[in-house]
C-alpha cells in the first residue's frame, strides 16, 4: 500500500470510522460501509464472501497486499478486511489505492 494510504487508514482507525471482523459484513449489509479493503492473503472463503457481499450491495472494494500491512496500519492484529464507514475517508482511500 502507498504510504499515504497507510497513514490515512491509521487516521480513520483513530477517528473510529472503520470496522473489522464480522462487523465488516454487517456494515456492508446495512449500507454503512463505504469501502472495504481486503488483504490479498485472506482465505479463499473470506475473499469470496466479502467480494460477493460487496458486489451485491454495491459497496466498492480494493485489495491490500497483505494482512500484515493492513493490521499494522490500523494497530490491530490479524485483520483480513476493514470497512471504511466515513464517505470522506472512503473516497480518499479509494483514490489512493486505485489510482
Amino acid at each position: 500500500m502507498l504510504n499515504q494510504a497507510i497513514q490515512l487508514l491509521g487516521l480513520a482507525a483513530r477517528a473510529r470510522c472503520i470496522s473489522t471482523g464480522e462487523l465488516v459484513l454487517t456494515n456492508v449489509r446495512s449500507q454503512k460501509a463505504k469501502l472495504v479493503i481486503i488483504a490479498s492473503n485472506a482465505s479463499d472463503n473470506t475473499k469470496k464472501k466479502l467480494t460477493d457481499k460487496c458486489t451485491f450491495y454495491k459497496v466498492p472494494y480494493v485489495w491490500c497486499e497483505s494482512s500484515d500491512v493492513l493490521s499494522q496500519a490500523i494497530g490491530q492484529n490479524n485483520r483480513m478486511a476493514v470497512a471504511i464507514n466515513d464517505p470522506g475517508f472512503a473516497d480518499k482511500l479509494y483514490n489512493y489505492l486505485k489510482g
